[in-house]
């Protein structure tokens, strides 16, 4: 059975980022920290080769993906940007700790946005179409391996709710310029909506060479 594999992977690290600031979909170009960082990890650990890359039109993301997949054959998609995180947006936790509605959007739950904001329902309802889009895709093209530059709440979103085995969201968090594998197949995706989540990357050269 042909399986497809997919390539989660985090942008680097941006402005907003260091800041401390929520930042989801504010534009915030990958800072000289991020680039200095993901050069390193480039240089130490092996990102896989793929066939087609697909990427958040967020410019982080964007940069992200030129750095590590020069050749340019991405395709730009919405479904993987960041969640809105409305009226948070942009704000640091000591602008906003105390406010109730932020303390109300911290009890969590698929239909309790940030005011102006986005569901973490709506979150997982783009996830799945994209992630449906991107296997088609591959399947339709004959494409074998993909990488998927994105978001880290989005990978979270993709992995715990269409992932096997079951994880929770804190379990599949990964740092800035990581990620994780997956393999999808036709049958697995189309009669049960789940992909296998095979391990993060990318791996250390000095232990590939071992292996």
């Amino acid at each position: 059975m042909q399986g497809y594999r997919i390539h989660f992977i985090r942008h680097a690290i941006c402005e907003a980022n260091e800041e401390g600031r929520y930042v989801g979909i504010t534009e915030s170009p990958v800072s000289k920290r991020g680039r200095e960082e993901l050069v390193k990890k480039a240089e130490t650990h092996f990102y896989p080769d793929v066939d087609k890359v697909y990427v958040s039109p967020l410019k982080r993301c964007i940069a992200t993906a030129a750095f590590l997949y020069p050749e340019g054959y991405a395709r730009v998609m919405p479904e993987l940007r960041e969640m809105n995180f409305g009226d948070f947006e942009g704000k640091k936790l000591t602008e906003i700790k105390d406010l109730p509605e932020y303390k109300q959007f911290l009890k969590g739950g698929l239909n309790n946005p940030p005011p102006n904001g986005e569901s973490v329902e709506s979150v997982v309802r783009r996830c799945y179409e994209g992630l449906d889009f991107i296997i088609n895709d591959m399947m339709k093209n004959g494409w074998h391996s993909a990488a998927v530059i994105t978001h880290g709440g989005i990978i979270m979103n993709m992995l715990s709710c269409f992932g096997l085995p079951k994880y929770s969201p804190n379990d599949v968090v990964c740092d800035f310029g990581e990620g994780f594998t997956v393999m999808a197949t036709a049958q697995l995706w189309q009669l049960s909506g789940v992909v296998e989540i095979m391990g993060r990357i990318p791996v250390e050269k000095e232990n590939r060479e071992e292996d």
